[in-house]
Parts: C-alpha cells; sequence; structure tokens
C-alpha cells in the first residue's frame, strides 16, 4: 500500500451496498456449488478484536448458502477436559468435510490474543502454540482443506462506539462478557499481542490477511470479494473478485509502521 487510504473517505450508500452484497452473494452461491460438486473442503478463520464486525461479516457471506454444507463454528470457552487435552483437538472435530464450508468466529488463534492478554494460558503454553500452529496448519492445508485467514482491524475510537453501541441495544446485550468490558482499557496489550501473533505465523502456506473494518458494509463486500478472488469456480465474475487493496490485503510488518493497522 503505497498511501494510506482514510477510511473516513470511503462510503457507499445503503442502496450501493445492497446491489453489491446481491451479486457478491450470487457469486457465493456458484463457489457453493462448485465446493459441493468437486468435494472441496474450505476453512476460514475470523480473528479480530472484539467487537471488530466478524459476526457480521459471518453472517452475510452465510445467508444465502446451503446450511448443510455450511457450518460457522463459535467455540465457547475450554471445558476441564479440553485443558487437559492437546491444545488444538477440540477444534478438529469441527473441521471441514469434503464439500463443506467452514467459518470459525474465532479459532486456535485465542491462544495467541484473549488468553495470552488475559491470563489465561502459561507463557510456555503460549511458546508451544507459536512454535506449532504452523505446523498445523500445514498438515491441514496438506490434507486438502483450503484455509483462509482474515484478520478484522478496527481502531480504538471504532471500538468505543460498537462497547457503547451493545450496552444501549438490548438486542445486542448478549455480546457483552466481562472480557468485551475490559477490551478497550488493554488496547495496548491486545496490540502487542496481536502484532506477534501476525509476525510469527503469517507464511506463504497460510497467511494473513488484513481487513481494514471501521465501516462495516465496506468490510463485508471486501471481505466476500477477496475471498472469491482466491477461489475458482465455473462461471466467476472475475469484476466481482476484487477488493479493494486500501481494504484487504496480506500482511506484512511495514502496515504496522504505516499506520493501516491499527496501532
Amino acid at each position: 500500500m503505497d498511501e494510506i487510504v482514510d477510511i473516513a473517505d470511503l462510503k457507499i450508500g445503503r442502496k450501493d451496498y445492497r446491489a453489491r452484497l446481491h451479486d457478491l452473494h450470487v457469486e457465493l452461491v456458484k463457489l457453493q456449488r462448485h465446493i459441493i460438486a468437486e468435494d472441496e473442503k474450505v476453512l476460514i478463520i475470523f480473528e479480530g478484536r472484539d467487537a471488530g464486525g466478524k459476526d457480521g461479516t459471518i453472517k452475510r457471506v452465510t445467508e444465502h448458502l446451503s446450511p448443510r454444507e455450511t457450518r460457522v463454528v463459535a467455540l465457547g470457552k475450554p471445558s476441564d477436559r479440553d485443558k487437559t487435552s492437546w491444545y488444538f483437538q477440540r477444534w478438529v472435530a469441527h473441521l471441514p468435510a469434503a464439500g463443506e464450508l467452514v467459518l470459525f468466529n474465532r479459532s486456535w488463534y485465542n491462544r495467541a490474543g484473549v488468553e495470552r492478554v488475559m491470563g489465561f494460558c502459561t507463557d510456555a503454553e503460549l511458546q508451544e502454540f507459536m512454535e506449532t500452529v504452523e505446523f498445523f496448519e500445514q498438515m491441514l492445508i496438506r490434507s486438502g482443506i483450503k484455509l483462509f485467514k482474515y484478520y478484522l482491524d478496527i481502531s480504538r475510537e471504532e471500538q468505543r462506539v460498537r462497547m457503547q453501541a451493545r450496552h444501549d441495544d438490548p438486542l445486542k446485550q448478549w455480546k457483552i462478557s466481562p472480557i468485551d468490558e475490559v477490551a478497550n482499557e488493554k488496547w495496548d496489550d491486545y496490540s502487542a499481542a496481536r502484532n506477534e501473533m501476525l509476525a510469527r505465523t503469517h507464511n506463504p502456506m497460510s497467511p494473513w490477511r488484513i481487513a481494514r473494518a471501521d465501516n462495516k458494509r465496506l468490510t463485508r463486500l471486501n471481505v466476500i470479494a477477496d475471498i472469491l478472488s482466491h477461489m475458482d469456480y465455473e462461471g466467476k465474475d472475475a469484476s466481482l473478485a476484487q477488493p479493494n487493496p486500501a481494504l484487504v490485503f496480506s500482511y506484512d510488518p511495514a502496515y504496522l509502521e504505516s499506520g493501516a493497522i491499527s496501532p
């Protein structure tokens, strides 16, 4: 990215948003037909700060797809048994089989984020995760799983606004948790954890894609377009599979220095 684009300068009206989303949904249906016909296995991981827009983005990806071949996985806190098992074990049961598209709303990267910041894991457990996650993901990819990793990045002020909206809207209060309550207070800790996670777990076989997510509508459109851009399927409209490179891009440490990834 040669120049940082101010997201506030990028806008889309409701009518244009709905029209574009409809066209992208048509492409997603084409993609799913291909996945089913070719027995492909697709896994999409969504990570990001609390209130980063993961729920809304995932909902827009899946809302017109077949519920038989599409699964959204959002695991709760680990059980006592989970805590004594291999760390990756509880996610293995939810991996896609042939013909399936699976979306993880948070994933094993909890260890590098919330568990680290909130003290839910030891330093030794964190280091073991950092040293083994690349090998684990390589095993998945070599088994035939197509793996995509998205980090939805928002600004501190946008997180504050969205957290307040959760308190004000009775339909969103189910999203509030004790961890959410301290998310903005621990902003710097989460930034440091994110930066190390991206630096140590981004690699050519399973790269991180960063989505600048302050504008919900543009985030949803561009993440879907980015997913489509990395998949081949019959009848693909290539003009729709073109995310804005100022909004969705492959991780590079230079983006931390430039401010394209929120400090």
